[in-house]
């Protein structure tokens, strides 16, 4: 067992167990953190925040967390349609009017929010570094025709998701998500995540390491992005040493480059499991948290080829809802419990050959201390 720093209630004392085990077995780094009622519970951290271990992960360590950014993002949403600002149920052109062309005047705001749009591949990048142009990738989104009859059909929108939802957001308020997400979520709960990272936050930065025996060439078989999705359309390739770059750290990529630890994404997302509202801060109305957890599509992903159940914005597990990145950090949320749990780490772990049940040993020792 491996010792680990931070907050827990002796209740949660499993989650505590858990995260040592799995930092004796499979992990070098990595944090956990348990809200309930929005409050913490569980705070821990421990491991080392570089291969070679000779770094300590520490209180403020913080990493990239991949597809586990579309929590944050799809939350911008919320929060903007919870302000009247953005109607879920309107065409996406009332608000970006050049995206109504190639037959998308009937796509909705849910329906993009839903992975339902019909526009999962990018349509022109094939490089990374084509990714930091955001009016390129944008205006390619808004010329593309969907691939079927929007909500009809659901299939994972591995990085068009970020753009979509992010160009919306620049179109209601003016601001980019990134900054938007900046000022509006993470400003006012204190919450220290973020989408891109800057150069004064670099020194905190841990790595992700690529799963033995592979380099830092590691892509997730042919992926859209890096969430461990396959198609035969490969579209833009993202290598782990992508992820670790400077120019990734400095992009705005909303659905995969949010960087943060297991304390700053429960924070966040508590937000919805707790009725809108975090350490004294309403972000949202009880009911403008409801789109999180009410299904609105069920069925076979066309990408992530696998039965699906999709909210405005979040993949739905039983009465949880939440979303995971590609290496293993997830984060997990439960209404009915106004429980959150957030798992982040920085070795990440090939699931063609290794089953990785480290988050969800996390999620399960969380749920032992609400008996």
């Amino acid at each position: 067992m491996t010792d680990v720093k931070g907050l827990c209630e002796p209740r949660f004392a499993a989650v505590e167990e858990a995260l040592a085990a799995s930092l004796a077995k499979d992990d070098v780094g990595a944090s956990v953190a348990v809200r309930l009622d929005a409050e913490p519970v569980v705070d821990l951290w421990g491991g080392y925040a570089d291969a070679d271990r000779t770094l300590d992960w520490e209180r403020d360590t913080l990493t990239g967390v991949n597809s586990t950014t579309k929590n944050m993002t799809a939350l911008c949403a919320l929060v903007l349609a919870d302000r009247g600002l953005l109607d879920l149920s309107a065409p996406v052109a009332a608000y970006w009017p050049e995206f109504a062309a190639a037959g998308k005047e009937r796509v909705l705001v849910r329906h993009v929010l839903s992975h339902t749009a019909g526009l999962p591949d990018l349509p022109g990048p094939t490089a990374v570094e084509d990714l930091y142009d955001w009016q390129s990738v944008t205006a390619g989104l808004a010329a593309q025709a969907p691939e079927w009859e929007p909500g009809t059909a659901a299939g994972y929108h591995a990085l068009t998701f970020g753009f979509l939802i992010g160009e919306i957001v620049r179109r209601v308020t003016g601001r980019s998500l990134r900054d938007f997400f900046a000022e509006e979520v993470a400003g006012p709960l204190g919450a220290d995540f973020h989408i891109g990272l800057s150069a004064a936050d670099d020194h905190r930065f841990a790595p992700l390491i690529p799963p033995p025996p592979q380099t830092d060439e590691f892509t997730a078989g042919a992926p859209l992005g890096p969430d461990g999705t396959r198609r035969e359309h490969t579209g833009v390739t993202v290598r782990v040493r992508d992820a670790n770059s400077v120019a990734w750290r400095r992009a705005q990529i909303p659905a995969v480059n949010g960087f943060g630890n297991a304390r700053s994404v429960a924070l966040v997302q508590s937000v919805l499991a707790n009725r809108g509202s975090a350490g004294g801060v309403r972000l949202l109305s009880p009911r403008g948290c409801e789109p999180a957890w009410q299904e609105v599509f069920r069925g076979e992903d066309r990408v992530l080829r696998t039965p699906m159940s999709w909210t405005v914005g979040f993949g739905k597990f039983g009465n949880t809802f939440g979303w995971g990145g590609w290496g293993g950090s997830l984060v997990v949320s439960d209404p009915d419990a106004r429980m959150t749990v957030a798992y982040v780490m920085n070795q990440m772990i090939d699931r063609d050959r290794q089953e990785d049940n480290r988050g969800m040993e996390i999620i399960m020792a969380a749920y032992s201390g609400l008996r």
